[in-house]
């Protein structure tokens, strides 16, 4: 992926999906450059499309998981913004082609603090 495409702030970001995914035999029976390849024709136009409003982030997790190979964190400042992205990438090889999608979790940071007006815990 390029250094263009930046994780927004967290003050901007009103709600955070972790999407568990795993890589299916096909994608991986693709070459590291046909892989590479496919990301830039497919997965980085769209997010561009839809930046700044929706960011990604990409954890490896297949060393620690077998139910899941990656988790993609996606950052987005408003609901709608992300949905839309979402339909997008469906149109897309990646959703249950080259990767299944196991779970989607969304959630709000520090909603429980947020919703009681108090300051949220900091580690």
């Amino acid at each position: 992926m390029t250094s263009e495409i930046k994780h927004q702030s967290a003050a901007s970001t009103v709600l955070t999906v972790f999407m568990l995914v795993k890589t299916t035999p096909e994608w991986l029976g693709f070459s590291i450059d046909r892989r590479f390849s496919l990301l830039a024709e497919h997965f980085e136009p769209i997010l561009r499309k839809h930046q700044p409003q929706v960011t990604l982030r990409f954890y490896d997790v297949e060393f620690y998981s077998a139910r899941v190979t990656d988790i993609w964190v996606w950052d987005a400042s408003e609901h709608h913004a992300y949905e839309l992205l979402v339909e997008d990438l469906r149109e897309t090889p990646f959703w249950d082609r080259y990767f299944e999608i196991v779970e989607i979790l969304p959630g709000v940071e520090n909603a429980y603090a947020k919703n009681y007006e108090r300051a949220a815990l900091l580690a």
